[in-house]
């Protein structure tokens, strides 16, 4: 919601990746990190010749473990730790997919992350009542082919309304 104040998820856009009885996990997608590709991988001992791919940016996926990484990918491969997510879009932990990434074997469509967002059991369903959050649809378009200073609107816009028009705080009928 536009009125949420905690700067790790303002005008954040956040997949909802697992949700289950223990709790959810959700990747942010529309915050850049100060790291680009090339800095992970060589963290990882990889060498990536791609320029373009070397310099993507990669996101804060949010701030449980920063040093955990999560890839986001289109679903046209899967690699030893990928879990679909929907709508296209799967999540993978392993080591493998980045290996791919760098040697221009990876996913077609890709983002990297950084860390991630994680509610204990209940709690994301304690903010969901509380109005503290709008749900929308996962959507690839916006995670992958959308600005990401774009995304955020265009996720909003999913709902039919106009952005200028949601007030900081929702309400109960």
């Amino acid at each position: 919601m536009p009125g949420m104040e905690d700067p790790n998820f303002m005008r954040g856009v956040t997949l909802l990746c697992q949700h289950n009885e223990e709790g959810a996990l959700g990747i942010t997608v529309n915050r850049e990190s100060e790291y680009v590709l090339e800095d992970v991988l060589e963290q990882l001992g990889l060498e990536c010749d791609d320029e373009r791919v070397a310099n993507m940016p990669v996101y804060v996926g949010g701030p449980v473990h920063p040093e955990r990484g999560f890839v986001l990918h289109s679903n046209d491969r899967s690699w030893e730790a990928t879990v679909d997510v929907g709508d296209g879009i799967c999540v993978t932990t392993s080591r493998d997919v980045l290996e791919a990434i760098a040697h221009g074997e990876g996913p077609a469509k890709f983002l990297v992350a950084l860390g991630y967002a994680g509610w204990e059991s209940g709690q994301l369903e304690g903010e969901m009542r509380d109005n503290a959050w709008l749900n929308v649809m996962a959507s690839a378009d916006i995670i992958f082919d959308s600005p990401v200073d774009e995304r955020w609107e265009k996720a909003v816009s999913r709902l039919g309304i106009d952005v200028a028009t949601l007030q900081p705080a929702g309400g109960h009928a």
